[in-house]
């Protein structure tokens, strides 16, 4: 029975059951909690600073690999800062380790999408570093929305229709997907209705995490109704 261990932002309230909505039956989902209530630079930098501990802490529930299940804090210092935590916390307990971040980018060059559009709950401050990350990544953005939300519960409380108005609103003609960024956005329950009625993928960072984690753990398990990613899962 695989185990995903998962890292999230202590104000969190989203991530955790969008993704428990989704494992398959032979996977289990543990978590530990990095101090956040407050979305700016200075505090996601200041959440980074748990990640080892933390990580040790989830380490010890003998899971098979350990997820950062938010976005911003692996692209808060720019290209391959995300993967240099992986790093940090692959050396601190001894387990595979990814970002979201990093499983974002993988999952965009997984679709083929070379240009998108980025939805966020963010201030513009965050949206900004999140539009630098992609575009140092070789990602272009073609346009980006932020609903300039600073208070991370509040995040977790907005309906579902909030992020499917927030993808129709950010789409543009020339962009390959969407990207929802930000793992206390709900948005699951959406991503397949947009991608219909857009005629594009998007990639809601919940299910990019999801995504690269289990193929980490090997598991060749698609699952329907979410969005072509998790569509092809492969291991």
């Amino acid at each position: 029975m695989p185990r995903i261990g998962l890292l999230v932002p202590s104000s969190n309230s989203s991530v955790e059951p969008e993704i428990y909505g989704l494992l398959p039956a032979e996977v289990t989902l543990h978590t530990a909690r990095l101090h956040l209530t407050h979305i700016s630079p200075e505090t996601i930098v200041a959440m980074v600073d748990e990640i080892e501990s933390q990580a040790r802490l989830l380490a010890s529930a003998d899971v098979d690999v350990i997820m950062l299940g938010a976005v911003a804090p692996g692209l808060i210092r720019g290209a391959g800062y995300d993967r240099e935590l992986a790093g940090k916390i692959e050396a601190a307990t001894g387990k595979r380790a990814a970002t979201t971040a990093t499983a974002t980018l993988d999952a965009l060059r997984h679709l083929g999408a070379k240009r998108i559009a980025i939805g966020a709950p963010y201030d513009a401050s965050v949206s900004k570093i999140a539009q630098s990350f992609m575009e140092a990544n070789g990602i272009a953005v073609a346009g980006a929305l932020d609903l300039g939300i600073v208070d991370n519960l509040k995040v977790g409380r907005l309906d579902d229709q909030v992020a499917y108005d927030l993808g129709r609103n950010v789409d543009r003609p020339d962009a390959d997907a969407i990207v929802f960024a930000g793992t206390n956005m709900r948005t699951m329950a959406v991503v397949e209705r947009l991608e219909r009625d857009l005629g594009k993928p998007v990639v809601s960072t919940t299910a990019a995490c999801l995504w690269a984690a289990l193929r980490i753990v090997g598991l060749k398990h698609p699952i329907s109704g979410y969005g072509r990613l998790l569509r092809e899962v492969t291991g």
